[in-house]
């Protein structure tokens, strides 16, 4: 696993954690809260080979109450609004080809001819049905309130391609004075840095201003380098000690101060950090985005990073890539969490990855000429190809998941590339510029200049015509 000792790239977590940390399953019924899994550990290892040993029985319905760090319990019966939504067929589709890799193990559901019966974990209700599209049956309108291109009302001005489309752009991370606890701060020489959340924000606003010209309605999900989150740290101290003891390390170090390398990630600081802005942070934004904001479109701005080492002594990377994500790529350990697989089937049925799929090709496009950066090729069970674009994959991350409309995940460049750290750490700026003996454009630029791109040509070729 690639790391930035003590920079996580976030391709996953490590083994250590993974292994160490497991979850512990309590009944989601019990009057006490339930318990769940370290924010550290959200992803499993990969399973051993199934051929080696037969399927094991459904897991019991004990063992599917499990929530994840922070989680509310899911209301099941929310689904049974989309009886009628999906035809068996494209059910089975989204599985097989988006959120789920091939595997003999069974899964909490059961697939009929007239629907599919999910196991919730709860014990009222036990299990939620919802049935299927039969054929020569007209399709009951998936419950959401974000539009797709063909919902749009025809567009009347060709220089406007982008009106009555609500865009919510995501900054990723915090930046500001929480890019050293995030992780997220690199500098290679005394006087200068750059943070991913404040880059992030950076290209959000420049973002906004070319969307809004093009007559779309846009809002930032975080509009300072401060967290959405009202929670801080300190609020999880006792939620991060309760998850080390259930799990095995009953008298937790404090602080990590003078710690180095992986031990770092059993104290109470480091874990009631994790919880602070990689699950409290995005549970808040998600919560601003559903209920307040209701956009048609997430799009979600990250930098990319391979390992650098010592912060104090980061190392550049001759590594530079582009990735863009969809929701999807679930793993047995996630479907098996009440809320993963309350989200997950949320997502399948409201048709919002049918949406991410079909917009997410032209952007990816788009990317490649105006970053000019080969694609990055993931070789973690984590993500999975879904289209015919390498570009492209499949992944199940907090934000593309809790946002229930149609969510695109951005990771163009590698932070720590020497000249891209020297384009970033010049900010944004129009035409070309001399960095060392060549001009180059602004990284930042050719980033919002890609995204505007494929979100013209899609718009302008999937809405209805006037």
């Amino acid at each position: 696993m690639k790391r930035f000792s003590p920079h996580h790239r976030r391709i996953g977590v490590t083994m250590l954690v993974t292994l160490l940390l497991a979850p512990v399953i309590l009944p989601a019924q019990s009057s006490a809260p339930p318990v769940s899994a370290p924010a550290a550990a959200p992803e499993p290892t990969p399973a051993a080979d199934p051929a080696a040993a037969p399927a094991p029985a459904t897991p019991p319905a004990s063992s599917l109450a499990q929530l994840s760090p922070l989680a509310s319990l899911p209301d099941w019966n929310e689904l049974a609004a989309y009886a009628g939504t999906l035809s068996r067929e494209e059910f089975e589709s989204a599985l097989t080809e988006v959120f789920l890799p091939d595997s003999p193990f069974p899964s909490p559901w059961v697939v009929g001819p007239d629907g599919v019966e999910i196991q919730t974990g709860q014990s009222q209700p036990a299990s939620l049905k919802i049935p299927f599209l039969q054929r020569g049956q007209t399709a009951t309108p998936p419950k959401r309130y974000w539009k797709t291109a063909a919902e749009l009302p025809p567009l009347k001005d060709e220089t406007q391609p982008l009106t009555d489309i609500h865009i919510a752009i995501d900054p990723g991370h915090i930046g500001g004075g929480y890019g050293v606890m995030e992780e997220r701060r690199l500098s290679f020489a005394p006087g200068e840095a750059i943070q991913e959340g404040d880059l992030t924000l950076l290209t959000a606003q420049v973002l906004e201003q070319r969307l809004k010209a093009l007559g779309a309605y846009v809002t930032l999900v975080r509009k300072t380098a401060a967290p959405v989150t009202e929670r801080r740290p300190i609020d999880f101290l006792l939620t991060a000690r309760n998850l080390l003891s259930a799990n095995g390390f009953p008298n937790p170090t404090e602080s990590y101060a003078g710690l180095q390398g992986d031990i770092r990630m059993l104290t109470v600081q480091w874990q009631s950090e994790k919880l602070f802005y990689r699950v409290a942070e995005i549970h808040s934004r998600a919560d601003h985005l559903n209920q307040e904001i209701r956009p048609d479109l997430a799009l979600c701005l990250h930098f990319n990073a391979e390992a650098w080492g010592d912060s104090a002594d980061p190392q550049y990377s001759d590594k530079n890539h582009l990735h863009l994500m969809i929701n999807g790529c679930y793993s047995l350990n996630e479907i098996a969490t009440q809320d993963i697989r309350f989200e997950m089937m949320r997502r399948i049925f409201s048709k919002a990855y049918q949406e991410e799929l079909a917009l997410v090709q032209p952007l990816a496009r788009s990317l490649a000429i105006t970053t000019r950066l080969p694609p990055y090729v993931y070789t973690t069970p984590n993500a999975r190809r879904v289209t015919a674009d390498s570009y492209v994959y499949a992944r199940n991350l907090l934000a593309n998941r809790l946002y229930q409309c149609p969510v695109i995940y951005f990771e163009p460049y590698v932070m720590n590339h020497r000249e891209t750290y020297q384009r970033l750490l010049r900010g944004h700026w129009i035409g070309r510029t001399l960095i060392g003996d060549q001009l180059q454009t602004s990284a930042i630029e050719d980033y919002v200049e890609g995204i505007v791109r494929g979100l013209t040509e899609y718009y302008r070729s999937q809405r209805p015509s006037a």
